[in-house]
């Protein structure tokens, strides 16, 4: 009898330890990780952005601890061009995707309302994945754009959005290596720093201010009084760098090459120039007619952005664009 007694409690604990096994839930797994493509990185700034002008952070796939600067200046979804964007691009639209690093960057004209008035901005963003969720959004507006400028902001340049022949492409670190050494070259004023082709166009702020074929005041560094117009303005990326014509720049700080694409040889980056403007008179070398030129001007930062066109292994198109702070100002990220 002790013996039936004692198999029947057993076969009640059995029957009690499955029972609860059963009703304990089962242990989740770790999500996948979500990487988008090329094609749906270049997608999502489109959903982005139509987002920004429907005003509506609901409408993009946001993570719920995304980082938000705009202008150098941390904000918040709903902030910013959240509130003022009103148009979307349309034929103004550079775009490079890096589906290593989930990450994307571009260069586009918009629209923003202030005040019941609309007006032409360019932006220049970028956004950050991970698992598809945007972490980090980051902007940097002109909202003042030149009228004289706009011309050359109604459509990409055709070298810029086409595909590099396989033959001539240079795989993504190297594009990203190559993006950086501009900005050395820059901040050192040596045009042998960087790979620059022969034919390398600079735009910035839709402005030509490389290789134009005549020379302007708006093309080149100012002119003095009795001088004419400087002949910077048509010489070409590297040359431009050996005059020393950049040596008001302090520093350039906060070098970021976020994204690289393959397909089309473009590289993106991130900058914040310094200028403390202590200096007010400076020496070029080379140029006919010019020693010195005057920047007689209050100390400013200059925010950027640079998109660079690369392919066989040099720089052939700058597509750039900034905006004047106040100098020594943050960068939004710290």
């Amino acid at each position: 009898m002790t013996r039936k007694i004692a198999l029947a409690a057993a076969a009640a604990l059995c029957l009690m330890v499955a029972a609860a096994q059963a009703a304990k839930p089962a242990v989740a797994s770790p999500p996948v990780p979500v990487n988008l493509d090329r094609t749906a990185l270049i997608t999502l700034v489109d959903t982005y952005l139509s987002a920004l002008v429907a005003h509506d952070p609901g409408k993009a796939p946001l993570a719920t601890d995304l980082k938000f600067v705009e202008n150098v200046t941390r904000l918040q979804p709903g902030e910013g061009l959240w509130k003022t964007a009103s148009g979307v691009p349309t034929t103004f639209k550079v775009i490079v995707p890096d589906a290593v690093a989930q990450s994307v960057g571009f260069i586009v004209m918009m629209q923003e309302n202030v005040d019941g008035k609309t007006n032409p901005i360019q932006v220049g963003g970028r956004l950050q994945l991970v698992n598809g969720r945007i972490t980090e959004a980051e902007h940097v507006v002109v909202h003042a754009v030149r009228e004289s400028s706009l011309k050359n902001l109604q459509k990409v340049r055709a070298p810029l959005l086409a595909d590099v022949a396989e033959p001539y492409r240079d795989a993504r670190s190297r594009l990203l290596y190559i993006g950086r050494r501009y900005y050395d070259a820059l901040d050192l004023n040596n045009g042998r720093l960087a790979p620059f082709a022969d034919d390398c166009v600079r735009m910035e702020n839709g402005m030509q201010t490389a290789r134009n074929t005549v020379p302007t005041e708006a093309a080149g560094i100012s002119a003095g009084p009795g001088q004419g117009p400087s002949l910077v303005g048509a010489l070409g990326c590297a040359a431009q760098l050996d005059t020393q014509t950049f040596t008001y720049i302090d520093s350039i700080d906060n070098v970021r090459m976020i994204a690289a694409d393959e397909q089309t040889g473009l590289a993106i980056g991130f900058s914040h120039f310094r200028h403390s403007m202590k200096t007010k008179e400076f020496h070029l070398v080379g140029v006919p007619g010019r020693e010195t030129y005057t920047m007689n001007t209050a100390p400013f930062d200059l925010p950027a952005v640079h998109i660079y066109k690369i392919w066989n292994g040099q720089i052939h198109e700058i597509e750039a664009l900034g905006f004047t702070t106040g100098y020594l100002s943050k960068t939004g990220w710290e």
